[in-house]
This record gives structure tokens, sequence and C-alpha cells, in this order.
């Protein structure tokens, strides 16, 4: 379980939120929205322990995530605006270093055949700087086929995806939830995934909400 207890952050002398409460549990979905500037990810930022809030906390099986830190990151998968790829390795050695940093025994042909089914066939050993943003988003998040954390926060990870990679993408995501998975996302784009039955926090109010 995810327990957001009273969060703040602030950058500078603003205030980003203030006031967040919220709770994800295994097999559930939290959508995370509001305009440009609102928080959004500075919020995703603090809950993975990279931003520090300047008020309350994130707790993970009920425990501060500060003083849980290898634990908590160990159970933890985070893919961020940028896709984290290193330019002179190709999506299969960007790929297997990937898993190797998150502490899985990834083997070589696990990884072909999930960048195949990422849409990259054709693509794998090409270096990731010629390949288009949307090949390389989907270098990235064929980290999702492999990981074995049961917490996955993403930020706008269908941004630069085409039809059929949104639609394998919602697939991905909702079949880690219903294997009792945690998801924390912000999404611009109007997808099935987050027009369901799920938890939703809209950050930009005046008072911020709880979920």
């Amino acid at each position: 379980m995810l327990d957001v207890v009273n969060l703040q952050c602030t950058r500078g002398d603003r205030r980003l939120f203030s006031g967040i409460d919220f709770t994800v549990e295994e097999g559930e979905l939290l959508h995370l929205y509001g305009h440009n500037g609102s928080g959004k990810t500075t919020l995703l930022r603090t809950l993975c322990g990279l931003v520090a809030p300047s008020q309350g906390e994130v707790r993970w099986k009920g425990e501060a995530i500060r003083n849980q830190r290898d634990e908590f990151a160990a159970e933890l998968l985070y893919l961020g605006h940028k896709n984290g790829l290193k330019d002179d390795l190709t999506g299969i050695e960007n790929l297997l270093v990937a898993c190797r940093m998150a502490g899985l025994k990834t083997k070589q042909d696990q990884a072909w055949d999930v960048l195949e089914r990422m849409g990259l066939r054709g693509h794998e050993d090409l270096p990731a700087r010629v390949l288009s943003q949307g090949q390389q988003k989907r270098v990235a998040l064929a980290r999702l086929l492999l990981s074995q954390a049961p917490l996955w926060i993403l930020d706008e990870p269908f941004v630069g995806l085409d039809v059929a990679a949104v639609a394998l993408l919602e697939n991905v995501i909702a079949g880690h939830v219903a294997n009792g998975g945690l998801v924390v996302l912000t999404t611009h784009q109007e997808v099935a995934l987050t027009s369901g039955k799920v938890k939703k926090l809209r950050l930009g109010w005046k008072e911020d909400g709880h979920v």
C-alpha cells in the first residue's frame, strides 16, 4: 500500500500543492491530472523519494519511505518524462542495462522478445540516437513488460506513441493492476484506461483535493 499523508511541496517561494492525502492499494490505479505547472511531475518525484516534501510524508507498507530507501527502490519502477536511454547503446543494450540496474536477471532473448512485442522489430540493434522519439519511448516502456516491481509510477507514458502502441501500453498497465499491482500515472491524453473506474486526483485547485 502506498499512503500519502498531508503532503506539501514548494519550489522557491511558491507552494506547488499542499494537504495532499491519498492511498493506493493492491489492484488500484490513480490518475493524477491538472494544468501545466500544477506540480504533477514534482508530486510523482516526491512519491519516488527523489524530492523531499516540505511537509507530510510518503509511506510504503505503512513505513515512511525515507526510512527504507533501498527496500522501496527495489519495489518501484519509475518512468519519467525523459526516456533514460544512452544514445550510443542499442535498444537491446539499453533495456538490458536498465534491467540490470533494477536487479533483474534478464536474458538477451527475453529482451529481444519484449522489444518485438513493443513494435520495434528490425530496430532492436540500432543505436538509440537514430531512433525516432516514439521508438525511444517504446524502448523505455519495454521495461514494464519485464518488471517485477509492484508499484509503477509513470509520468506521461503515452506521449509520442501511435494508436497501436497506446493500446498495447493500456493493456500492459491494465494487466499489472489486474494482477494486484499499483499504478500512479499522469497523462494529458484521453485514453480508455483513465476513463473507467479509477481513482483520480486533480492538482491545481486553490485547495488541493483528496482521494
